[in-house]
């Protein structure tokens, strides 16, 4: 079996970009066999003593992803000094981002993380929102951010999604008269749940084109003047129980919806 050569991986944060960088080239150079140790979290001028400590004594390279200056020029100053070869993997980069947007970097650690945590925390709202759309499972309203609440076609699932994507993780459920209210919903702090309603003539206008493009009668009761009236009675009155805040989206865009709701949320729950 060939010896492998060893190259530490130094990071002020877990050293991934570094270790993928490494092995790509690794693998140009005797096929591949080359052991990675890495050193994550360097945050010290000790912690940096105490990889080129191991490095010199296994001759072995230093492959690094630092970006605070400090840092960075005492471990280039330092493996100089003990003759070890230290490879900056940033450095280079950084200064053709700095040409070229002319600007200065935050030369802060873990940003990379930052992002990947954002990221993923935007998923998981995602899934919640669509697990927990229309009702399915009333179990959501226990686990989420924000409830909303409302009649058919006042824009649940499109707002819940939009605040999704804001990292909110959003149940929203549906009120129609026939059916009883999940009791989730009035164990929830008020400050979680907000009740929307819509102008009757808005909602007639809205289902009426629900049903054209599903290819049914518009004169359905699904649509009637008074089938709505009963419902947003219905439902107002469910809101007042619960007592959480009330908006009407009847000329209000998505966007503006969503500013509204988490304005409204913020003063319910600093009051």
């Amino acid at each position: 079996m060939e010896n492998r050569e060893i190259v530490y991986i130094v990071s002020d944060s877990v050293g991934e970009t570094a270790e993928l960088v490494v092995k790509a080239v690794a693998t140009q150079f005797n096929r591949g066999y080359v052991e990675i140790k890495r050193q994550t979290y360097v945050e010290s001028f000790e912690d940096i003593e105490d990889v080129l400590a191991m490095a010199i004594h296994g001759s072995a390279i230093i492959a690094y992803t630092i970006v605070i200056p400090t840092l960075k020029e005492y471990l280039d100053k330092r493996a100089k000094d003990i003759g070890i070869h230290a490879v900056d993997l940033l450095n280079p980069l950084m200064e053709a981002f700095i040409n070229k947007f002319n600007q200065q970097p935050k030369y802060q650690p873990k940003l990379m993380r930052k992002l990947d945590d954002d990221y993923f925390r935007k998923i998981e709202a995602i899934e919640f929102a669509v697990k927990y759309d229309d009702g399915r499972d009333p179990r959501g309203i226990l686990n989420a951010d924000i409830i909303l609440i409302g009649v058919s076609r006042t824009s649940k699932t499109p707002l819940s999604m939009y605040l999704a994507h804001k990292r909110y993780k959003v149940a929203n459920v549906p009120i129609v008269p026939e059916i009883n209210p999940p009791e989730e919903l009035f164990k929830m702090p008020r400050n979680k749940c907000v009740g929307l309603i819509i102008s009757p003539d808005k909602l007639n206008a809205i289902r009426k084109e629900r049903l054209k493009n599903l290819g049914l009668k518009s004169e359905a009761n699904y649509a009637s003047f008074e089938r709505i009236l009963e419902e947003l009675d219905y439902a107002e009155k469910i809101m007042k129980r619960i007592g959480c805040p009330i908006i009407n989206v009847s000329d209000k865009a998505i966007e503006e919806t969503v500013d509204y709701i988490l304005d409204i949320l913020k003063k319910e729950r600093s009051s």
